[in-house]
């Protein structure tokens, strides 16, 4: 293809628990509640986007929060490891915090110069916390919960498991990432030049179990597009290469494609405008329930059947106001 993305847009998964999903993205890892919405193709569910301040592409890991919600398997077909970027010289400090907390880690492992924990979150989604050799230049959200200097950056990769690698490393070709490392059968692959947030690495199972999508997975990997004319032609030319492709869908704060690749796992194209400040100002996000204008007549209805997302008193008062809908 002559178009190339710059990296990953955002991950969305599956959780149970709304409130305890909150819990764990805000106080334990320290991320920011950027948008409180609903998904759209079933507005009786919430659809949580967390990230840096301001939501930047490339810092977002969202959620459909079913509340009860059958456990997900993974394997093949599915993106089994979200990695989050943090700086070097924090990793035990984060493996100590995650422990202090009851929470399962592993130890630190090294892979061409990166060091990284493993852990998983209340419903099982499988993260790392990942130390990039040449570091990273993005600010963390600073909310007094996590200290900054040890802040989580942004996103760093995904890791996809597939049972066709030469179909899914084809796909990430046409997508514009090159080969950029190999450690056993995993093959890493990078848009641009490499930085956090631009990485996928695919671990070939040609005989694995296939993941099953349900809670506690990744529901879809999400990758840039600057705007929507560029969107469009990489709509085209997917098609034309023949794959299924879906229309061009409304996401109230980008616009998205999806289609999914040869292994099986779910992808879109997500569109880096017009952000998460275009229904309520930066110092805000994430405070209040925003519907698309398409839901909003149907408000009271949707509030009612949504549960509860405010924590308990005894949190932070600032977290708690941020997520109370």
């Amino acid at each position: 293809m002559a178009l190339a993305t710059s990296g990953l847009h955002h991950v969305t998964a599956i959780a149970g628990d709304p409130r305890r999903n909150a819990e764990f993205y805000l106080r334990t890892l320290g991320l920011r509640l950027v948008k409180t919405t609903v998904n759209f193709d079933a507005p009786d569910v919430y659809h949580l986007y967390y990230g840096d301040e301001s939501g930047r592409p490339g810092t977002l890991l969202t959620f459909f929060p079913f509340g009860q919600v059958p456990p997900g398997r993974g394997g093949t077909g599915q993106a089994t490891t979200t990695a989050f970027s943090v700086p070097a010289a924090s990793i035990g400090w984060w493996r100590k915090h995650l422990r202090d907390l009851g929470i399962e880690v592993s130890d630190i492992s090294e892979r061409d110069g990166e060091a990284a924990l493993t852990f998983n979150d209340p419903d099982g989604l499988e993260l790392a916390l990942v130390a990039h050799p040449q570091g990273d230049p993005r600010d963390p959200w600073d909310n007094g919960v996590i200290p900054p200097e040890h802040g989580v950056r942004g996103l760093h990769s995904v890791t996809l498991s597939t049972a066709s690698e030469s179909g899914t490393v084809a796909m990430l070709e046409e997508l514009g990432l090159h080969a950029a490392g190999q450690d056993g059968n995993r093959l890493r692959f990078a848009a641009g030049t490499g930085e956090p947030g631009s990485l996928v690495d695919v671990v070939a199972s040609p005989n694995g179990p296939h993941g099953l999508v349900a809670g506690g997975t990744v529901h879809h990997v999400a990758w840039r597009a600057p705007d929507e004319a560029t969107q469009e032609r990489w709509r085209a030319e997917l098609v034309e290469r023949g794959a299924q492709v879906t229309s061009i869908l409304d996401r109230q704060y980008f616009r998205s494609i999806y289609f999914r690749e040869p292994g099986g796992t779910l992808l879109e194209i997500a569109t880096d405008q017009p952000g998460f400040n275009i229904d309520e100002p930066l110092l805000e996000l994430g405070r209040a329930l925003k519907l698309p204008p398409w839901l909003e007549p149907d408000r009271e209805q949707i509030e009612a059947a949504l549960p509860d997302l405010s924590l308990p008193a005894e949190n932070n008062p600032e977290l708690a106001e941020r997520t109370t809908s």
